[in-house]
């Protein structure tokens, strides 16, 4: 990050988040924000994941005057409902299972706090799954991937085997849409392009 950027803090625990901001070339902090993620009566799925991604970049932004902070939820939304990440293994096979042969989307947002205010953008990806037998389906729980993923898998690992059809962002679906991303830290003052980065010069 070049002297005249502001500080910037990644409102998430989430290792992919990590790696997908670490390969735009950025200096970051890691700061998670401990929120409720339950969702309102009556509140949308784009709206949840809106309003958790800001939440988050808000919650940190308090305690942290002059950063600017990046916040993100995801969520696999499946009959117009998000699945949320598997409490226990019958209930990761029981997703994995309506997932099978089906078409679903994945919402991802990514937002932004700071001193210049708060702004935040939503992704949106359609994810067609093979058909799974169920044997797969166990012996991709037993893996331990599922675990902690929405929905109970993770595109970028095993689990991207059983995608038949993307349409939209991998990185969205991963956790964290770059584009999205990218557009928003430009907008406040932290280009990704056009600068020189600590310790890479010109290739000779």
């Amino acid at each position: 990050m070049s002297e005249s950027s502001p500080r910037l803090i990644l409102a998430s625990a989430s290792p992919r988040r990590r790696e997908l901001l670490a390969g735009l070339g950025l200096e970051f902090e890691v700061q998670p924000a401990a929120i409720d993620e339950g969702r309102h009566d009556g509140e949308s799925p784009g709206d949840l994941v809106r309003r958790l991604g800001l939440d988050k970049a808000r919650t940190v932004a308090k305690t942290h005057p002059g950063a600017v902070v990046l916040g993100s939820d995801t969520a696999v939304i499946l009959d117009g409902e998000p699945l949320g990440k598997p409490r226990d293994r019958d209930h990761g096979i029981a997703m994995l299972s309506a997932l099978s042969g089906r078409e679903h989307e994945v919402l991802s947002s990514v937002a932004l706090a700071g001193p210049e205010g708060e702004t935040v953008r939503l992704n949106r990806s359609r994810v067609r799954f093979r058909s799974l037998a169920r044997e797969e389906i166990a012996a991709y729980w037993d893996t331990g991937e599922p675990a902690d993923k929405a929905g109970a898998y993770a595109i970028q690992g095993l689990g991207g085997i059983f995608v038949e059809r993307l349409e939209g962002s991998f990185s969205g679906v991963m956790g964290l849409p770059v584009f999205e991303t990218a557009r928003l830290l430009t907008d406040a003052g932290i280009p990704l392009l056009g600068r020189r980065r600590a310790g890479i010069g010109p290739v000779e």
